[in-house]
């Protein structure tokens, strides 16, 4: 079968779901049984995948669908204890006492909070966690669930404590052959790594920095009562300096401390310093923004968990400082849990629920549940019940609640992530071919040529919308990229950097991100709408990134130890 005839085959079942999602607005609920169907139908009969491995890794998939659904839950359940203990009120008028502007309180909560929150757990939890915070401080659902996507960028290659870097690059890269090359220049694998790690926040720190000014005027376009890019674009001051306040830490982070903490310091220091800038109304716009009165929303802007003031808990007894706490206590244990210098870690993720080799196929099954961010959430629910003194009819309220979002969410995803885990199993096969997303991306190196650096981080993106994973991209594509730049003899560092991201840009359109999002805010069956829009950010960061490797490259000839070693 011809490389042509592979990318052609291998990309239908995207290409369908984009059509059905974006094109005839179908709900994912019914696209996503489709596309998981045609997939199977091709890795058997045209990449000659055994039904055994289809089965092996749709069960596999099931596995993660059970991981993507218990932070769903944790994250839904928070935000309902927290609706009934009293403390949204308290904190909707806290951000009100810091400012009114939904502009401002975007790159507060959603920039810096959700860039932090990237920081400590990755894997989509910013916006499971951030779109109902910010529906429980007056937003549209649906506008929720579009920032909290679009946070999923420049944090992302340095989420979950530098997994994507740590796990994906290095497990996707390193063998024993790269190993050999590097000690001939007298060099170490965490050596090259550094190197990719440096080329990736410089490429992020230029890139991202305009990125909180991006969220809020694409919120006053699609949610304003003007529908105007200007209202956003007039916030320019403030979110620039929120943008630099995350990436120049962020940088130096990444420069001199290497990938563990670049998006939890750059977070950490920006919220610190931004925060302060909003009370002293430094930089803030004189005119206030705010959405138009509820009543004049759209029908399909509002999910199934729509939080109304006259609706909330009043507690007397709670100070916004006892109403944060919940949040906090969930950024420090996340934190703790993934810092791999303290033991916690390694505890939690030695207990395993795992089916290894399934059905003798070498495909593996695992959940660590101790270590999810689900567990972390519940945990911060029980600790919430009593430090808010709930009382049991409270919290029974806030489990039914929580409950019933889930089921939705978890019909979709039992056919997203299986239809992903055979895309990424399809290299193990009767034909000896490379697996479909290999194939697709062979395809655009075969007719790409030079200009390479400009399309590297696309199939970083298409790798991450595929998988839902800037980690699992990099895991599949850090080789291929790596390869295709030796070939070219173009530094391999800059374009596995280039790779890693797009694969985190790719977040912002990684289909079950938004499903797992959409059903933290009760909005599943509009994930068509919320790409349309994504989309948009996501072309910008692949495109500006192309274009800066493509210069580096060319231009200021970034240098790379392996070039013609």
């Amino acid at each position: 079968m011809s490389l042509d005839l592979q990318a052609m085959l291998a990309i239908l079942p995207i290409l369908g779901v984009a059509i059905m999602l974006v094109g005839f607005r179908w709900p994912a609920s019914r696209t996503m049984p489709l596309a998981y169907i045609s997939t199977v139908v091709i890795a058997i009969l045209a990449w000659g995948v055994s039904t055994t491995r289809v089965v092996a890794s749709t069960i596999q998939g099931l596995f993660i669908t059970f991981d993507i659904l218990y932070i769903i839950f944790g994250a839904i359940l928070l935000l309902n204890a927290l609706k009934y203990s009293g403390a949204i009120q308290v904190i909707r008028t806290g951000f009100s006492m810091i400012s009114t502007d939904r502009r401002v309180q975007v790159v507060i909560a959603i920039w810096l909070f959700g860039a932090f929150i990237e920081g400590a757990a990755g894997f989509g939890t910013p916006a499971a966690i951030t779109a109902p915070l910010m529906v429980a401080l007056g937003f549209p659902a649906v506008a929720a669930v579009m920032l909290g996507m679009m946070v999923q960028s420049t944090p992302v290659t340095f989420g979950a404590v530098g997994t994507p870097v740590l796990v994906g690059i290095k497990g996707g890269l390193e063998h024993p052959e790269l190993n050999t090359r590097l000690a001939a220049v007298g060099l170490e694998f965490s050596d090259y790594l550094q190197l990719i790690t440096v080329h990736v926040v410089v490429l992020h720190a230029i890139a991202g920095t305009i990125m909180p000014l991006f969220m809020c005027a694409m919120m006053t376009r699609y949610f304003g009562k003007n529908k105007s890019w200007k209202e956003g674009l007039a916030i320019f001051p403030f979110a620039l300096i929120g943008g630099l306040a995350f990436t120049i830490p962020y940088l130096l982070t990444g420069i001199f401390l290497g990938p563990e903490f670049p998006s939890l310091l750059g977070a950490l220091a920006g919220m610190i310093l931004v925060t302060f800038l909003a009370r002293k109304k430094i930089f803030t716009p004189k005119e206030n923004w705010d959405f138009a009165p509820q009543e004049t929303w759209a029908d399909t802007w509002m999910g199934k968990i729509q939080i109304k003031t006259d609706e909330l808990t009043t507690n007397t007894g709670m100070t916004i400082a006892r109403a944060w706490i919940p949040y906090l206590l969930l950024a420090l244990l996340l934190v703790i849990s993934r810092l791999p210098q303290l033991p916690f870690k390694a505890f939690l993720t030695s207990i395993k629920v795992s089916w290894p080799d399934i059905l003798d196929t070498g495909v593996d099954g695992v959940s660590t549940p101790l270590y999810l961010p689900g567990t972390i959430l519940i945990l911060v629910v029980a600790i919430t019940y009593f430090l808010h003194h709930m009382d049991l009819n409270q919290l029974g309220r806030a489990l039914r609640d929580s409950s019933k979002m889930v089921f939705g969410a978890g019909y979709v995803l039992i056919f997203t992530v299986p239809m992903v885990r055979i895309y990424i199993n399809s290299g193990e096969n009767e034909l000896g071919i490379s697996g479909m997303p290999i194939a697709m991306a062979a395809w655009v190196a075969a007719h790409v040529g030079v200009i390479w650096p400009l399309f590297a981080p696309s199939i970083g993106a298409l790798g991450a919308f595929i998988a839902g994973s800037n980690t699992v991209s990099n895991l599949m594509f850090s080789l291929f990229q790596f390869g295709v730049a030796k070939n070219l003899t173009i530094p391999m560092s800059m374009v596995v950097a280039l790779q890693a991201v797009g694969a985190a840009a790719g977040n912002m359109i990684a289909i079950h991100n938004v499903v797992a999002a959409s059903a933290t805010v009760g909005l599943l069956g509009q994930e068509g709408s919320t790409l349309r829009k994504t989309i948009i950010p996501t072309v910008y960061y692949v495109l500006i990134v192309g274009v800066l490797g493509l210069i580096a490259v060319n231009f200021l000839e970034v240098s790379d130890p392996l070039v013609g070693d």
